[in-house]
């Protein structure tokens, strides 16, 4: 439709440019562009329709620059303006993007190209350009960087790969991080760079599947820049990038999976093989896994219940159902019970149960697991170590000959006497008797004669005294009776004289018609002591006043029966002196194995060296120490003493065994003992598996807890803990399994009576049999026979320390005994 100027006249000029206008506009329709022109003479404005569509606006408004400025936002207009000013000069094609607002309110975004036409004489005539609504291509521009960015930052590797030449056209930020390679490195490598393990084959499989499916899921090792490994979780998919055939790679690090699968399989494999039953079931009790434990102990295979519901093992005799269980697990209990339990061939058997829940993934409960462990036949071993135990505890606390309390439970019963007395600042007394004639009946007529003395004896007793009394025999011929809340110190005087009355008619044994009396002493809480002590000895005292006042009576304490007060005030001030000047010697008892005549230790005894009268017995200062707390400093100076000498003989070739010391309840209280001990072994190198510390039960019962915690800490030195005078304590049995114990020592007062006196022999047996089952070591002390020394040996108790051997003997003695044996 070109006009020519020879051919045309003015008519078809016209109309060709009509023409021209008409395809103009109806491509300026459908393309969506609006067209406008400033004339810039006039400075009249046109717009196309489009335009006004594009602004939203009614056509044959009133326009003009201003409509346009009005138009676009207010943070455009300035450069709008610039643009007008700058068209008068510039041949230049002029691009400008805003936003604006439509008729309707609508923010968009528009793209507007501008060109200034200029007449032969380069007078600007208009300004002409094209308008074009971008909201929608800047909206897809937006959501393209937005998806560019999520592909880029996501942490899962995002590869695409030539389909051929297998190289990366493009990785992500992921893949840099997983990888540790940069961007450069990884477009010039290819997937076998990263994946050394995969194989022509594999990937020839790999590519046909994807040409069939368009899509695999695969798994893969990939293979970081520092050589380390990984597992990866592979999705391909084809597409098409660049023009080139590819596909893009999601990769999802599952090391971890693997890890824990791994772990799972292992798990499953100890819980398939442990030797204890592990179940599990769902929700109903069904049972799920059934493991070789519980086949070995409920004799069904895994075929045979699974499926089955718990129930067929699970006892009726037990007094809580099986929904009531699992209703309390359910709630948030722990279950670790016992329960009855049957087996396939019926039998019940009781097994100790630890039951969980198991939740799916939104923490709902969709199962149960079961530990379960048969503890039968520990329940009857338990049951019959309880039966021995309570034995043991009876025998222990009572007299073998009369069953009365012996002199371990009279001393408790003493203490609680006290305790009450005094809580509720009550009187009672205590009465110490002694069987005038027995010692001439047992040695004229023997002991199975005076053995039924003593037991109708006791019988008498018993019949004279209150229910709420004591009557305990200590020993021998000596009985004790606490005669609990009495009104006055003579309310004793009518219980005495019933004793005295009722031992005055004959014992008839065998046919003989035997004649005992009785010495009676008694003293009174609080009048005469508040110390169970001292009650004790007073009442001895005035008991042996009643011997001296002709038998056959009974005396009351009164102060004049004791010089110890002066005595003891000038034993206390001479006993400061000797612990200052260290005057204190160390004996040595050796322990010998009977056996084979070794020594394998030896106790160390401290004797005071006192300048005026000699050598002083432990027995003669031991109590006052251990009443005014000297006892510690003195237990410092032996221990110290003690270990320098058996270090010295260790380094002189000597093998003096085990050093045994006691360890009193002052220094058990005291808080910086281990740190002493401890001190005083690494500065004379002293090795702890040479050293021994003996203990008595009464002074772990003083405070017991505090005293195995301490005794614990001193075990984990290495040093080895053993009970002297066991079986004279009381209640010590039900703490003797938390004690760190390494050995038992059987106390001189059960020896004495070996190898007659029944009940040395039971108790001396029990305890024998206490250490065995408790895999305790044993020592007698205060052996003095062949006798004594052949019982214990041929009990099974082989190490023997007392005279038998030797007394204890200073260090020049005992080196001469390790040389002689």
């Amino acid at each position: 439709m070109v006009i020519s100027i020879e051919e045309d006249n003015l008519n078809s000029a016209i109309n060709k440019l009509k023409a021209r206008e008409d395809i103009l506009h109806e491509f300026s329709t459908l393309s969506g562009f609006g067209s406008w022109a400033i004339d810039l003479q006039t400075q009249s404005t046109e717009w196309s329709e489009n335009l006004y569509n594009i602004y939203q606006i009614p056509k044959h408004t009133p326009i003009n620059f201003e409509t346009f400025l009005n138009i676009i936002l207010p943070e455009y207009v300035e450069e709008a303006k610039k643009i007008i000013a700058l068209s008068r000069t510039s041949r230049e094609i002029f691009t400008f993007q805003a936003k604006a607002k439509r008729g309707d309110g609508e923010i968009i975004d528009i793209l507007i190209n501008g060109k200034t036409l200029f007449d032969e004489d380069g007078t600007p005539l208009k300004f002409i350009g094209s308008t074009q609504d971008i909201t929608d291509i800047i909206k897809l521009q937006q959501e393209a960087k937005e998806l560019s960015e999520l592909v880029e930052q996501s942490s899962n590797e995002i590869y695409i790969v030539d389909f051929n030449t297998l190289e990366y056209l493009y990785v992500n930020e992921g893949v840099t991080k997983a990888l540790g390679y940069t961007k450069e490195e990884l477009l010039q490598m290819g997937i076998k760079d990263v994946n050394p393990y995969l194989k022509n084959s594999e990937i020839k499989n790999l590519k046909q599947l994807l040409e069939n499916n368009g899509h695999i899921l695969n798994k893969t090792i990939h293979q970081r820049k520092d050589g380390t490994l990984y597992y990866v979780q592979s999705y391909l998919h084809i597409i098409e990038y660049k023009n080139k055939k590819a596909y893009v790679i999601f990769d999802t690090d599952i090391s971890q999976i693997i890890e824990l699968e791994s772990e799972y399989k292992k798990q499953a494999k100890i819980l398939e093989n442990i030797h204890d039953s592990v179940i599990s079931t769902d929700n109903c009790g069904n049972i799920i896994t059934w493991n070789k434990g519980s086949q070995r102990l409920f004799g069904y295979e895994a075929p045979e219940v699974i499926g089955q519901n718990i129930k067929i093992i699970y006892s009726k005799n037990n007094k809580v159902s099986l929904s009531e269980c699992f209703e309390n697990i359910n709630n948030g209990k722990n279950l670790n019970e016992e329960f009855l339990m049957i087996k396939k061939d019926g039998t019940e058997i009781i097994c100790d149960i630890s039951l969980s829940v198991s939740t799916d993934t939104h923490h709902n409960i969709n199962g149960y697991i079961g530990y379960i462990q048969d503890i039968t036949k520990q329940k009857e071993t338990q049951k019959m170590l309880d039966i021995q135990t309570e034995k043991l505890r009876h025998q222990a606390h009572h007299d073998m000959l009369t069953n009365l309390p012996n002199r371990v439970l009279f001393r408790d019963r003493l203490n609680q006497n006290i305790a009450t007395a005094k809580r509720y600042d009550k009187k009672f007394a205590l009465l110490f008797i002694d069987l005038d004639q027995f010692k001439n009946i047992n040695d004229s007529l023997g002991h199975h004669i005076g053995d039924e003395v003593l037991i109708e004896a006791s019988k008498r007793l018993s019949s004279v005294i209150r229910e709420e009394d004591t009557l305990a025999r200590l020993g021998g011929d000596e009985f004790t009776i606490i005669l609990k809340d009495i009104k006055d110190a003579k309310s004793a005087t009518v219980v005495a004289q019933k004793i005295i009355d009722v031992l005055k008619d004959p014992i008839i044994i065998q046919e003989l018609e035997l004649y005992v009396s009785s010495s009676i002493g008694i003293a009174v809480y609080p009048d005469d002591t508040k110390e169970g002590d001292n009650l004790l000895k007073y009442a001895d005292a005035a008991m042996y006043k009643a011997k001296d006042e002709g038998r056959n009576n009974y005396q009351y304490y009164s102060s004049e029966m004791t010089e110890s007060a002066f005595e003891r005030v000038i034993m206390e001030q001479s006993l400061r002196v000797a612990i200052q000047q260290e005057n204190f010697l160390v004996y040595y008892q050796p322990q010998i194995d009977s056996e084979n005549k070794k020594v394998v230790g030896m106790e160390a005894l401290v004797r005071w060296e006192h300048p005026d009268v000699g050598i002083v017995s432990p027995a003669n200062f031991i109590p006052l120490a251990e009443e005014t707390g000297m006892i510690i400093q003195i237990d410092l100076i032996v221990l110290k003493k003690a270990m320098t000498q058996f270090k010295q003989w260790y380094e002189q070739g000597f093998v003096p065994g085990k050093l045994s010391l006691n360890l009193s309840a002052r220094q058990i209280e005291n808080s910086n003992f281990i740190e002493i001990l401890s001190e005083t072994m690494q500065t004379l190198a002293f090795d702890p598996k040479w050293l021994t510390l003996e203990v008595t039960e009464s002074q772990i019962m003083k405070n017991p807890e505090d005293s195995i915690q301490k005794l614990k800490e001193i075990n984990a030195l290495g040093i080895e803990i053993a009970i002297d005078d066991f079986g004279t304590g009381y209640s010590s049995l039900a703490y003797l399994k938390k004690l760190p114990l390494n050995k038992l020592k059987i106390d001189k007062a059960f020896v004495d009576g070996l190898p007659h006196d029944e009940e040395d022999i039971a108790i001396s047996k029990a305890i024998i049999a206490l250490a065995k089952i408790l895999n305790l070591d044993l020592i007698a002390e205060g052996v003095e026979t062949k006798e004594q020394q052949e019982f214990m040996l041929e009990n099974g108790c082989n190490v023997i320390q007392g005279y038998y051997y030797s007394k204890p003997i200073d260090s020049s003695n005992m080196e001469k005994f390790l040389l002689a044996n």
